[in-house]
């Protein structure tokens, strides 16, 4: 063997670009689909937040307690909410509590074997009441990496927690 084509072989940097974009490439793919990832799931908590702020007006102003009901809460959640969120994937829990000392005290969320909000009550007080409103959305991750990384639970989901106390404005029963 030439000791001359020894010397060329080992100088020789063809395909050295394409190995070190391969080193380099996959990790850097992967933080941005992660980025991606994250982005999306701030953006549904912050949108799950918005949305319960529009559903729980709805109780303040007692339009919910004057006939439009659970109905009209969840359409307003749900339109909200629409987006990024399915209404079906959206839990939630409405309670009438004695103070805002008590909403404090409450409980903390606790969900059944199968995922689902323990609790679902609807009970939106009456005028000048307190009222704590809890929604929940279970965030599928969808990045396998992410996941690890991401998740509260053993699912591969996320649990977005928005929590509203609110006194109920002294609203007047319309007269049927």
């Amino acid at each position: 063997m030439n000791f001359k084509s020894k010397n060329r072989w080992k100088n020789d940097e063809n395909g050295a670009t394409a190995v070190e974009f391969a080193l380099v490439g996959i990790p850097f793919i992967l933080m941005i689909v992660g980025i991606i990832e994250m982005a999306l799931m701030f953006s549904s908590q912050s949108l799950l937040e918005a949305a319960t702020q529009e559903a729980a007006r709805q109780v303040r102003t007692g339009a919910v307690q004057q006939g439009g009901g659970e109905d009209l809460f969840r359409d307003e959640l749900c339109n909200f909410a629409a987006v990024f969120i399915k209404c079906d994937d959206i839990q939630y829990q409405v309670t009438s509590v004695d103070s805002f000392e008590d909403a404090q005290d409450f409980d903390d969320v606790s969900f059944d074997d199968e995922g689902n909000l323990d609790n679902q009550e609807f009970t939106p007080g009456g005028v000048s009441d307190v009222v704590m409103i809890r929604v929940v959305n279970a965030y599928k991750i969808k990045t396998p990496m992410m996941k690890y990384l991401l998740t509260n639970n053993n699912d591969g989901t996320r649990v977005l927690l928005s929590t509203v106390v609110l006194q109920t404005e002294p609203y007047e029963f319309e007269d049927e």
